[in-house]
C-alpha cells in the first residue's frame, strides 16, 4: 500500500507531459471574436479612456522596476498591466488595411503663386513688426530684440556671449539649480560670438539667426560635447561631428550656447532625470514643478531667457509638452520636414525635430532655416519647399478650424475654460469653427504607444543588456513594458496608422486645421523623492500625451501656443495641427493666437541677457 502513491505519480504526470509535448497551442481563445474594422469606415465613437495607476517613487519605484524585470514580472505582472491599461487592444482588432511603417506623405501639387511674398520678405516683415503688447508689461526677449541690439550697436554678440556665460555660471549655483543647459564651453561660445561680431562689423551677416543664442537637446550630436542622450553611459568621448541641425545653425551664424537637459533616452514626459550628469530641470514659472519632457532643458532655457531658441525632438509630444508647461511656443514639423540626422535614433517612425521659441515669429524664422531635404536623412527628401505664405495676413478670414468637442473637452476644467475662449477669439478674427469627428482615438493612443516603445526597445536592446544598472529606474520599467509587445502588435498598430492617416486626409478636405488643448493638465509638482530616484506616473504620462499622439503616429505637424495661466500661475497652451507639409497655416493661426493672451507673466526664474 505504501508504494501505491508512488505508482500513481507517473499516471497523473503523464497526461500533463503529453499535453505539453504534443498538444497544439492556440495563441488566442477560440471563442474570442475579433472586432473587424471596415476599410475607410470609422468605428463607433467613444470618449478617451483614462488610465489609473499609482504614482511610484522612492522604495516603491525601486521595487516595481526590479519586479517587472524578473520572470514573475515578465510572465504575470506586466501582462496584467498590459490588459489593465488596454494596451492589448490591437489583439482584438481585425484591420484589413496594409500597414504604414513610415508616415511619409507625398506633397500635393499646388499652383505657384508668383504674386506671393518670398519667405525672406515675410521673415523681414515678422522682424520689423512691433507686437501689440510690447509697450507695457513683461515680454520675452526674442530674435528681433537681439537683432535690434546688434544692428543699433547697443550690444555685440561678444558682449551677449559674456552675459550668457555669467548667467550659465549663476543659474546652476542657485537654489534650486535650473539645470537647463547640462554641457557648455566658454571657449566655444566666445569663438562663435566673436566671429558673429566681426560679421556685423563688416556688414556681412549670414542670416536672421546670426549672433542669436541657441541650445540643442542632448539627443543631437554637437561638437565638442558628449552625446549622452540623458544617460550616464553614452557619449564617453566628445563629439567630432555635428548633427545636420547643429551644422545648419552654425552655417546660419547662430551661437550654440550648449546642449540642454532631457528625460533619459526620451522615455518620459515630465523631464525627471535624477542621474548625476543631468538632475531635474526646473520650470522657470514654478521651480518646484516639472518642465515637461523629453526636451525639458530646451524649453526651460528659452523660458528662463538663456536663449530665445531651443531645438528639440518630438516622438510623443517631446517638443510640445515642455513648451506648453514652460509657457513658450513649440513646433513639431511634418515627419521628415527637419532632418534628424545626427540625433540618437530612438524611434524612427514617430520622431520629428522642431524649434522651441519665445514667439510664433521666432519659430517661423527657425523653421524656415532648418526645413529642407537632407541627403543624409532618408525621410522628407521629396518635401515641398517650406514657405510662410499668408502668415502675415491681417485676419483669419476663409480659414476653417476643425474641433472635435468631445475630444477637446477631455482635459482639466481650467485648461478647458481658457482654450475654449481662445477658440472663440480665433472666430472673432474671421475663422469659422467646424465640428469634426476624430475617429478611433483610443486605437490611435495604443498604436502610438506600441510603435514608439517597440522601436525604442529595438534600438536600446544592447544598452538594456549591457547598461541596465546605469539606467534610471523609470527607464528600466518602461523598457520592460516595451518587451511585452509582439510582432503582431506592431504590425496591427501600423495598420491602424494607415487608417488614421486616411481619416485625416478626409478631415483636411473640409478644414484647414484641427484645434485641441496642448496638454490636458498643467505641469505637475516635483516631489522630494524624485530628486533621488525619479518617478513613474503612468496616469500622468497618458494624460500628457492625449492630444500629442495623433500627430506623432500620422506625421502631421503641430504647433502649441501659450494662451493663459492657471490660478496657480502655470502656463496653459492651445494646439493647432495641420495637414502634412502645411506648417504655414499653423504659423499663420499661431501668430494671431498668441495675441489672445493679453498679458505675459514673467517667469519666477528669468535672466535678461540684453539688460
Amino acid at each position: 500500500m505504501a508504494l501505491l502513491p508512488l505508482l500513481l505519480v507517473p499516471l497523473t504526470v503523464l497526461p500533463a507531459v503529453l499535453y505539453l509535448c504534443c498538444g497544439r497551442r492556440h495563441t488566442g481563445s477560440a471563442a474570442a471574436v475579433l472586432q473587424r474594422r471596415e476599410p475607410g469606415r470609422p468605428a463607433a465613437r467613444s470618449p478617451p479612456r483614462d488610465t489609473w495607476a499609482p504614482r511610484l517613487c522612492g522604495f516603491w519605484l525601486r521595487l516595481f522596476s526590479h519586479a517587472v524585470n524578473t520572470a514573475f514580472g515578465q510572465f504575470f505582472l506586466l501582462p496584467l498591466l498590459v490588459r489593465m491599461h488596454n494596451l492589448s487592444l490591437m489583439r482584438s482588432l481585425d484591420i484589413c488595411e496594409d500597414p504604414t511603417f513610415i508616415p511619409e506623405v507625398a506633397a500635393e501639387v499646388t499652383e505657384d503663386k508668383s504674386e506671393a511674398k518670398s519667405t525672406l520678405d515675410i521673415m523681414k516683415q515678422l522682424i520689423d513688426a512691433r507686437p501689440d503688447s510690447a509697450s507695457s508689461g513683461f515680454s520675452f526677449k526674442g530674435i528681433k530684440d537681439y537683432l535690434e541690439c546688434y544692428r543699433s550697436g547697443k550690444l555685440t554678440p561678444s558682449q551677449v556671449a559674456k552675459n550668457i556665460i555669467a548667467t550659465l555660471e549663476d543659474c546652476d549655483k542657485s537654489t534650486p539649480p535650473l539645470r537647463a543647459i547640462v554641457q557648455w564651453d566658454r571657449e566655444q561660445i566666445m569663438l562663435m560670438a566673436e566671429a558673429s561680431t566681426a560679421r556685423y562689423r563688416n556688414k556681412c551677416t549670414l542670416s536672421h539667426l546670426d549672433g542669436i543664442p541657441v541650445c540643442l537637446k542632448e539627443e543631437f550630436k554637437v561638437v565638442p560635447y558628449h552625446h549622452r542622450v540623458g544617460t550616464v553611459y553614452l557619449g564617453t568621448e566628445p563629439e567630432t561631428e555635428d548633427a545636420t541641425v547643429a551644422k545648419k545653425l552654425r552655417e546660419a551664424g547662430a551661437i550654440i550656447i550648449g546642449v540642454s537637459n532631457m528625460h533619459e533616452l526620451g522615455t518620459g514626459t515630465t523631464g525627471c532625470n535624477p542621474n548625476r550628469y543631468h538632475k531635474i530641470p526646473r520650470n522657470p514659472y514654478k521651480p518646484n514643478h516639472f518642465t515637461g519632457g523629453s526636451s525639458s532643458g530646451s524649453a526651460a532655457a528659452v523660458a528662463a531667457g538663456l536663449c530665445p531658441v531651443g531645438i528639440g525632438t518630438d516622438g510623443g509630444g517631446s517638443v510640445r509638452i515642455p513648451a506648453s508647461f514652460c509657457g513658450v511656443v513649440g513646433l513639431k514639423g511634418t515627419f521628415g520636414r527637419i532632418s534628424c540626422h545626427g540625433s540618437y535614433p530612438l524611434s524612427y517612425s514617430t520622431v520629428s525635430a522642431g524649434p522651441i521659441c519665445t514667439s510664433v515669429a521666432d519659430a517661423a524664422i527657425v523653421y524656415s532655416i532648418l526645413a529642407e531635404p537632407d541627403p543624409l536623412y532618408p525621410y522628407g527628401l521629396k518635401q515641398p519647399k517650406a514657405t510662410l505664405s499668408d502668415m502675415c495676413a491681417p485676419d483669419l478670414k476663409g480659414l476653417k478650424l476643425g474641433v472635435d468637442w468631445t475630444f477637446f473637452k477631455a482635459c482639466d476644467a481650467e485648461v478647458l475654460t481658457i482654450c475654449e475662449k481662445a477658440v472663440e477669439y480665433l472666430q472673432s478674427l474671421g475663422a469659422s469653427v467646424v465640428e469634426v469627428s476624430l475617429p478611433e482615438m483610443e486605437e490611435v493612443k495604443i498604436a502610438h504607444v506600441i510603435c514608439i516603445l517597440s522601436e525604442m526597445r529595438d534600438m536600446l536592446q544592447p544598452d538594456f543588456n549591457k547598461h541596465f544598472q546605469e539606467m534610471n529606474l523609470e527607464t528600466r520599467a518602461t523598457l520592460a513594458l516595451a518587451s511585452q509587445f509582439t510582432a503582431l502588435d506592431y504590425i496591427t498598430a501600423n495598420r491602424q496608422r494607415t487608417r488614421s492617416m486616411r481619416f485625416l486626409r478626409e478631415i483636411f478636405t473640409t478644414v484647414n486645421c484641427i484645434l485641441t488643448p496642448a496638454v490636458a493638465s498643467t505641469a505637475p509638482r516635483i516631489h522630494e523623492s524624485d530628486l533621488l530616484t525619479g518617478s513613474n506616473d503612468t496616469s500622468f504620462i497618458v494624460q500628457s500625451m492625449r492630444f500629442m499622439q495623433l500627430a506623432n503616429l500620422t506625421g502631421i505637424p503641430g504647433l502649441v501656443v501659450p494662451v493663459g495661466y492657471s490660478t496657480a500661475g502655470l502656463p496653459i497652451s492651445l494646439q493647432v495641427m495641420g495637414k502634412w507639409w502645411d506648417e504655414a497655416v499653423l504659423l499663420r493661426i499661431g501668430l494671431k493666437l498668441e495675441q489672445f493672451r493679453n498679458q505675459t507673466k514673467k517667469p519666477s526664474i528669468y535672466y535678461d541677457i540684453l539688460a
